[in-house]
């Protein structure tokens, strides 16, 4: 199935529904039954059925199709956060006294759960360089039962070998589970590498347009619906109908967003790496990136996010840079149609803040879909100030 047959017709039997083109919001909070017999059947597997919005619904179901097949797993679940799809596939898969490993510099959220939430229940973990597959064996403990990857994570960019990782795990008889909201389905699969889990910030590329907030899983129909009816229907952490809906029409234009997001990123990367008010830009399809080979391996493209790490040794000239900027918005997250930037010097007068530990100099920078030469000319004229 091709990715265009998934984006606009996968899930969408319009025969249900009026022949409309679009697929309806189903806004109900449950659902009746004909007899006894079918609530009876239902019971046994909410999962399949749609019993109460909670878990299933016939729109947020359309979704997990498409993003099952998008990230090429067996099925899919939908969270009202990347952070809740993160939580619910650690916690269905770990105990206490079991051992997590994780790679350095994970998604803040991911960070706070294993190193604040989870120690209250003994789980204990190990942050490793991932760019070295020894110093995730060495890290390997009796009770290590999941290993927590992020390539590329999404400041420095980071790769792991994914093939090797998910071949390490499963000989130690441990979970895999990657956040793969960098790559997006579009650039990379992790299950094709033999990752059991893989998580979304679906709030990123997956709906594309900065007006939801939502996280997706992928994995297998048995792993699914062990968290679904564990983690998933007991937390809660779900999506509306409505949502969802926007997520649907987001993916309708997935393909090309993608598309144009990499291209626009690749080139404004290349000419900022030779820019002589830059001393480094991290993308990993850059050739100067140190694990460019393996990125090309593995990925297919790596979108819009970019870091660079300016040339000034004067904080103030940074600020400066910022009050000059005027065609990128300030913000976190990335993935819409607005081209942004996270200026690291904000974090570092803040008090226990893990970005401190980043840079001052360094600036995470998103390319959206506005005119790429549009964007140069606004970072042309703010760094005549550095």
């Amino acid at each position: 199935m091709n990715i265009s047959e998934i984006l606009t017709h996968l899930g969408e039997d319009r025969k249900k529904y009026f022949n409309a083109v679009s697929p309806p919001i189903i806004q109900t909070s449950n659902f009746v039954f004909n007899s006894l017999s079918d609530f009876r059947q239902a019971m046994t597997d909410e999962l399949a059925h749609n019993i109460y919005t909670r878990g299933n619904n016939p729109t947020v179901e359309i979704l997990r199709k498409k993003l099952a097949a998008l990230e090429g797993s067996e099925d899919a679940l939908v969270f009202a956060a990347g952070a809740g799809a993160i939580s619910a596939a650690i916690i269905g898969n770990v105990k206490s006294g079991d051992h997590i490993i994780c790679v350095d510099k994970p998604y803040s959220w991911t960070f706070s759960l294993l190193t604040k939430f989870l120690p209250r229940f003994n789980v204990s973990h190990t942050f490793v360089d991932g760019r070295d597959i020894n110093k995730i064996k060495k890290a390997i403990q009796p009770n290590t039962t999941f290993l927590m990857l992020e390539s590329p994570n999404s400041i420095s960019f980071e790769i792991q070998d994914l093939k090797a990782c998910a071949e390490l795990a499963k000989r130690h008889g441990i979970i895999s589970c990657i956040d793969n909201s960098y790559a997006s389905p579009y650039f990379q699969n992790p299950i094709n590498f033999g990752i059991d889990i893989v998580v979304h910030s679906g709030s990123k590329y997956i709906n594309g347009h900065s007006d939801v907030v939502c996280g997706v899983l992928c994995a297998s129909h048995q792993m699914v619906s062990k968290i679904f009816n564990s983690e998933q229907m007991t937390l809660a952490s779900i999506i509306s109908p409505n949502e969802a809906s926007l997520i649907l029409r987001g993916l309708r234009t997935f393909e090309i967003r993608m598309q144009k997001t990499h291209e626009s990123a690749m080139k404004i990367a290349k000419w900022l790496d030779g820019h002589p008010k830059v001393k480094r830009v991290a993308y990993p399809f850059l050739e100067s990136f140190p694990q460019h080979e393996l990125a090309k391996k593995q990925m297919r493209g790596c979108g819009g996010l970019f870091s660079v790490y300016f040339k000034t040794d004067q904080p103030e000239k940074m600020e400066l840079f910022f009050n000059r900027i005027q065609r990128f918005l300030l913000a976190v997250s990335w993935g819409g149609y607005e081209s942004l930037m996270i200026p690291f010097i904000a974090f570092h007068n803040m008090e226990d803040r893990e970005a401190v530990q980043v840079p001052w100099n360094l600036v995470r920078i998103y390319i959206g879909l506005e005119d790429a030469n549009w964007l140069m000319e606004d970072l042309e004229q703010a760094m005549e100030i550095l």
